[in-house]
């Protein structure tokens, strides 16, 4: 029996394709969201879609691109600021951030929800991230189904609630999970600089390795670079 459907904001992203897996492996009936913000990256839109065929369920693409120059301030979003290489776990890495991001993406997705009379919406944030992105951290979530029941609370459904399983979790306990069900990954996009390939040295990409080193799992990504994780950054 489903749980119930589930609007499930899916980048392309190992994370969040596992999260998709994840989902529909709980009972949960997924609908795939994605964006299209102006990100550098977005190639790995690519990989989403290709996640919601797989999983043979809808895939809705969203084109933010209007805003992209109200995000400049990203190396994201912007040519003109270097991705970073690196960890995570540096200062160096906040030019990463977009500003408002996962709001933006919950907020679009609840009103899917909502229109739909779905009872969850569903995010791929990981513990790995609350060092740099605020918006990726517990306190965020919860209080964002706080405020969209409040927002919608003629319409939303009584239950609603927004998900995010890996929360708590690192990403090399995401790719535990990932490996458990199958998820596919070469199916899967990290690297933040646009190439034809994983650049294995930008923040995603080097979080990547990291992951499936620490998760005992073998990484079938090609990498055009693997700078040691001894070295110093």
């Amino acid at each position: 029996m489903s749980k119930g459907k589930v609007v499930a904001i899916v980048s392309g992203g190992l994370d969040s394709v596992t999260l998709a897996y994840h989902l529909s492996d709980q009972g949960y009936d997924p609908v795939l969201i994605s964006y299209d913000y102006g990100q550098r990256h977005s190639k790995e839109l690519d990989f989403a879609k290709l996640c919601a065929q797989r999983l043979n369920v809808k895939h809705h693409l969203v084109d933010l691109k209007v805003l992209t120059s109200l995000m400049s301030t990203s190396s994201l979003t912007s040519d003109d600021i270097e991705v970073p290489d690196g960890h995570y776990a540096e200062e160096t890495m906040k030019v990463t951030v977009v500003p408002n991001r996962n709001a933006i993406m919950i907020n679009v997705a609840t009103a899917l929800a909502v229109s739909e009379n779905y009872s969850f919406v569903a995010t791929g944030v990981h513990g790995g991230d609350h060092f740099i992105y605020p918006d990726c951290r517990p306190e965020f979530i919860k209080s964002q189904t706080e405020t969209l029941k409040l927002a919608n609370a003629d319409f939303i459904a009584t239950e609603f609630e927004v998900l995010a399983p890996f929360v708590n979790i690192s990403k090399a306990n995401i790719v535990s999970i990932g490996h458990a069900i199958g998820v596919p990954w070469l199916e899967t996009w990290s690297c933040y600089k646009g190439g034809d390939i994983h650049c294995g040295s930008c923040g995603t990409c080097f979080e990547r390795r990291e992951a499936f080193e620490l998760a005992n799992v073998s990484d079938p990504t090609s990498y055009t670079s693997k700078q040691s994780f001894s070295d110093p950054r």
